[in-house]
């Protein structure tokens, strides 16, 4: 009763951080591209900004058959200004990546319209961004918007209520909608992997089978936080070679359902070279993909979901906040290891993980190879920094 009541005392606060990022964009002879996985809530911060921005506007979402058709056959400036409306302010276009051509379109109402601020959405940058990079060079702002990231929760409660919810962000994720029903994250999660998960990357010429989707994206979570290898994965699944084991998960990617962390690799002889690991954006998807809903303390895996939590919290905090450093894992052939490490300003950050240990040991090897480096265990007494909750780590 106490988690399901503060859970839903969250849900109700939470602004989101981008929110005012990207008002102070707006009216500034930019389109605004907002980018991210569906259901994380990006048409609930667009209508925030337009409460917040109070002026005359025209809502588009592709996803519905006549407005699609609409935008399909608008092929010229007047066609297109026509369909905006001449009072309008500001136009939204919600998974413009639905549109073929929506690049040129959009470049055709900024050119022929400069005072109106136009803001699309996509669930899949393989789309929009490709579309768009082209026709939009110098006309475009870009922003990704994450399922609700702890920080967040922090900055709308207090880190007191949001340490009482982490082991419901561990096993469920945060998702808006799963923050928004505490009691119900289990169905509310299995809807969302059925109904959206796949959705965009099944729309693409080639790709017909759900059931590989599943299968690879299955094996990817039984293997957080190890090393993956593209022929191994292909055989786990069946009946796909390597090539398209490897095209699946690039689409997945770029569908912000996982992400990639290469192995870093420059001084040592037996340091892995090609090595690579994936993480779920969010904890809920994967553990849905796995069928385990099983609370923390009764968990094998804990140790993997704390990395792909704070990775993913981290990717989130770095983001938000504009900084873009390199990122790595480092493993040797003799096992030597480090989860994590931050390249900026050519000084290695290096991150261990542990969900009980308050000590870390980091190997030698590494010590010496990279001497310009900074070290630092990260476990549940120290985490908040580490996320973007107070100073940052």
């Amino acid at each position: 009763m106490l988690l399901a009541y503060l859970c839903s005392k969250l849900s109700h606060m939470i602004q989101r951080t981008l929110l005012e990022k990207i008002a102070s964009q707006c009216f500034r002879n930019k389109a605004i591209l907002l980018l991210g996985a569906r259901q994380v809530g990006k048409t609930t911060l667009l209508k925030s900004l337009v409460q917040m921005l109070k002026v005359e506007t025209k809502w588009l979402n592709a996803d519905e058959a006549d407005v699609y058709n609409e935008l399909t056959v608008a092929d010229t400036s007047t066609r297109l200004l026509q369909l905006i409306g001449p009072e309008t302010k500001l136009a939204i276009i919600d998974e413009a990546q639905q549109i073929t051509d929506i690049g040129l379109k959009l470049k055709l109402l900024h050119d022929n319209k400069p005072e109106l601020q136009i803001i699309a959405t996509g669930s899949s940058s393989f789309d929009l961004l490709d579309r768009t990079n082209e026709p939009l060079t110098g006309r475009k702002r870009t922003f990704y918007l994450y399922p609700i990231s702890y920080a967040e929760l922090v900055a709308n409660t207090d880190r007191l209520e949001a340490r009482r919810t982490l082991n419901a962000r561990l096993i469920f994720g945060s998702y808006p909608e799963v923050i928004n029903n505490p009691g119900k994250e289990k169905n509310i999660l299995i809807e969302i992997a059925q109904s959206y998960l796949y959705k965009d990357i099944l729309q693409l010429d080639g790709i017909r089978k759900s059931s590989h989707l599943e299968k690879l994206l299955q094996a990817l979570a039984f293997q957080v936080g190890s090393e993956v290898n593209y022929h191994e994965l292909s055989k786990t699944i069946g009946n796909i070679d390597s090539s398209t084991v490897e095209k699946y998960l690039d689409l997945l990617e770029k569908t912000y359902v996982i992400y990639k962390l290469p192995a870093l690799s420059r001084n040592m002889r037996n340091e892995i070279k090609k090595g690579k690991k994936y993480y779920f954006y969010d904890n809920g998807i994967r553990n849905v993909l796995i069928s385990n809903y099983s609370p923390v303390e009764m968990r094998f895996d804990k140790g993997a979901l704390w990395e792909n939590f704070l990775l993913s919290e981290r990717i989130k905090l770095n983001h938000y906040e504009e900084n873009t450093p390199n990122t790595y894992f480092w493993r040797t052939h003799d096992q030597a290891e480090i989860n994590y490490i931050e390249e900026q300003d050519g000084v290695l950050n290096a991150y261990e993980f542990k969900w009980k240990d308050d000590n870390a040991r980091f190997p030698v090897s590494f010590l010496k190879a990279y001497p310009n480096n900074q070290t630092k265990l990260i476990n549940r007494e120290n985490f908040e920094s580490f996320v973007g909750c107070g100073r940052s780590s």
